[in-house]
C-alpha cells in the first residue's frame, strides 16, 4: 500500500472521516484503529498499515 497523509474531518460516534491531503478524496474508519490523541482537525500519516500522528 502507498502512503498517504490525511486530516481528521470529522468524528461520530465511534468512526472518523478522513479527507486525504493531496486528493480530498474522504474515507472512514474506526476510532480505535487510529493512535491515541486523535481529534478533529489531527493530521495523520498512513503507511504498512499503521496510522502515525504527524
Amino acid at each position: 500500500m502507498e502512503e498517504k497523509d490525511y486530516i481528521v474531518d470529522r468524528i461520530e460516534g465511534e468512526y472518523a472521516y478522513l479527507k486525504d491531503l493531496k486528493t480530498g478524496e474522504e474515507i472512514f474508519i474506526a476510532l480505535a484503529l487510529l493512535p491515541l490523541g486523535t481529534d478533529v482537525g489531527s493530521k495523520l500519516h498512513y503507511e504498512m498499515l499503521e496510522y502515525t500522528l504527524l
